[in-house]
């Protein structure tokens, strides 16, 4: 089955897109939800915004809820960026915080940690991810010698594609109860099937709209387990939305369920969007199952030609990184025949996603042949 017209809005131009990984197409079915947001703020103003907390964000709860088995929607936060959340979870730990990672986080919390370690805000352990069929447990032990204040991971590498697939047994090795675990899952969500009950009381699971959830930017989320940070210093006032929320005499007030880690004004058009892809994918009959499988096969049909050397990681998602000697100039060449991946480093990532099909798998092959034949 193609589904390829379910985002022809996104596919007019003859580029083929293959950094799904990156910037995801949205389906058709964003473009009226996208709209509909603009709508609302026209009939309602400041009404939207019972709106969106009344009905729009509880909504989304729900999907996120459903699609990585959370018992309750209502631990779930939402904020523009993952970085803002993860920002404000941080807030919640003494100084200088523990923490314990990996070497191939994502640039957002690479970038923030290397830098509170400057200011003596925190201080790293970092586990390095070669060779990644040990690095879950090499972790799991790392985090077992306990003393952390914070076990940061994610489940899919952001660079090679890994998946941690042991993410509840690195959740499980850490022995301290008051340590906050958080597993990033901007790479995994809507791509690698994912069932957080096992974890869902005792970690922090933090995602976005941006990639495989396919609604675009502007639309994070953060699962808060029950018990950790009741009370972040970052805090903005939609986390006392509508002053229902009261604290002890001369203390902020905080709820607590996900709405704690909430921050300040947003624009709400992403959940709306959202949420219309998650109605659209109920609506046919797809889940995460389905999607996995079909990018997989896509994937095993173009390491079948042989054009590129097989990826390391072992399981992967839903892209392909493979280190090549020329990554950056294989990379140009498929830019200018009209193919779009990305590269770092000496790894070139190709991306694959509903949207593709067999005969742009061939044509990718034939565009790699191509560029990686000249020099």
């Amino acid at each position: 089955m193609s589904f390829k017209p379910y985002f022809s809005r996104f596919l007019q131009s003859d580029r083929l897109h293959a950094a799904a990984h990156s910037h995801h197409p949205w389906p058709d079915v964003t473009y009226e939800a996208h709209q509909q947001a603009w709508v609302d703020a026209a009939t309602l103003h400041d009404d939207k915004w019972d709106r969106v907390f009344g009905e729009v964000l509880p909504a989304l709860q729900r999907h996120v809820a459903d699609r990585v088995g959370l018992p309750d929607p209502a631990t779930i936060a939402v904020a523009p960026n993952t970085h803002e959340l993860v920002a404000r979870l941080v807030s919640c730990l003494p100084a200088p915080a523990r923490v314990l990672t990996t070497d191939a986080e994502f640039h957002s919390f690479a970038r923030q940690l290397a830098r509170w370690e400057e200011a003596g805000r925190v201080t790293v352990q970092r586990v390095a991810s070669a060779p990644l069929a040990t690095l879950s447990q090499r972790l799991a032990e790392a985090a077992g010698q306990g003393g952390h204040d914070l076990v940061f991971f994610s489940h899919v590498l952001f660079d090679s594609g890994f998946v941690t697939a042991d993410y509840a047994e690195v959740v499980a090795a850490v022995p301290d109860d008051d340590t906050f675990v958080v597993l990033d899952a901007y790479h995994g969500f809507m791509a690698v099937p994912t069932d957080l009950g096992r974890v869902a009381d005792r970690a922090f699971y933090v995602a976005g709209g941006y990639k495989y959830a396919m609604a675009g930017e502007g639309v994070c989320f953060m699962h808060c387990p029950p018990g950790y940070g009741a009370r972040p210093v970052d805090t903005g006032w939609l986390a006392g939305f509508g002053e229902l929320v009261q604290g002890p005499a001369g203390q902020v007030g905080y709820p607590a369920d996900g709405g704690r880690f909430l921050g300040a004004t947003f624009d709400p058009s992403g959940l709306y969007r959202f949420n219309a892809v998650q109605r659209w994918l109920n609506e046919i009959g797809v889940d995460v199952t389905d999607i996995h499988r079909h990018v997989g096969s896509l994937q095993e049909r173009l390491l079948a030609t042989g054009v590129v050397p097989a990826p390391e990681a072992d399981p992967r998602g839903h892209f392909l990184s493979v280190r090549l000697d020329d990554a950056i100039g294989v990379y140009r060449r498929l830019h200018e025949a009209g193919v779009v991946t990305d590269v770092r480093g000496d790894r070139l990532r190709i991306g694959l996603g509903l949207y593709h099909d067999q005969a742009d798998v061939d044509r990718i092959a034939e565009a790699l042949a191509a560029a990686t034949a000249t020099r």
